[in-house]
């Protein structure tokens, strides 16, 4: 099975206001390991970047000038997302931008739920953790994921980080870990644990009446 983590950075929160992406990061996993191989690209958004974008992810203006478009980069990006399932945390914001961008890039171009299938690792948590703060922070905490080197929000950064809280998230490593072996991970990722089976006809071994006798005379009987 071939998955990319992936995540974006942008100019502001919302396409429909006229946002772009500005950086898109990728760490590709094959049957649960990670390869190596990435994709890392930061793009000219030919418009201005808000302070507020500036002051979450550091990419500012004056960086971006001589970077390439979109349109540029699409052909190249598609080549190494398609066919693979994407793991999003937040996914309809990064797909939200996504489908912008190709609709901006070629008229033509599919969406993303036509190139790829998409896991949102944002649900999966409040379906594990109901009630938490789930945010890619919060995760790294309770999974002890090191984020440290983390200053500003980058996109190859966080998709390498969400990749360890994934695989963490979804490994069946629980409380309820049996040394028996007699446990499995559900479809989701969440543990379950199956009823141990007992053999029928089992030999029952009935007390001696010496055995009986040394209970009685230490506990008087009762």
């Amino acid at each position: 099975m071939r998955q990319i983590v992936l995540d974006t950075e942008t100019t502001g929160i919302d396409p429909k206001q006229g946002h772009r992406i500005i950086e898109i990061g990728c760490v590709e996993l094959v049957n649960r390991k990670l390869t190596g191989n990435t994709y890392h690209v930061y793009v000219n958004p030919m418009r201005e970047v808000e302070q507020e974008a500036v002051e979450v992810h550091g990419i500012t203006n004056e960086f971006l000038k001589d970077k390439p478009l979109f349109k540029d980069v699409v052909s190249d990006f598609i080549a190494f997302i398609k066919g693979a399932e994407l793991v999003i945390h937040n996914a309809p914001f990064d797909v939200g931008f996504m489908d912008h961008e190709f609709a901006l890039a070629n008229a033509s171009l599919p969406k993303t739920e036509d190139i790829c299938t998409v896991l949102d690792t944002l649900v999966l948590a409040r379906r594990m953790r109901p009630g938490q703060k789930n945010s890619l922070d919060a995760l790294c905490r309770f999974y002890n994921v090191d984020n440290s080197h983390r200053t500003y929000h980058g996109a190859l950064l966080d998709s390498e980080i969400l990749a360890d809280v994934y695989l963490y998230m979804t490994g069946g490593q629980t409380s309820l870990s049996l040394a028996s072996g007699n446990e499995e991970a559900s479809a989701d990722g969440i543990e379950v644990v199956k009823k141990i089976k007992r053999e029928a006809n089992l030999k029952i071994i009935s007390a001696s009446a010496d055995d009986i006798a040394k209970q009685q005379a230490i506990f008087g009987g009762q």
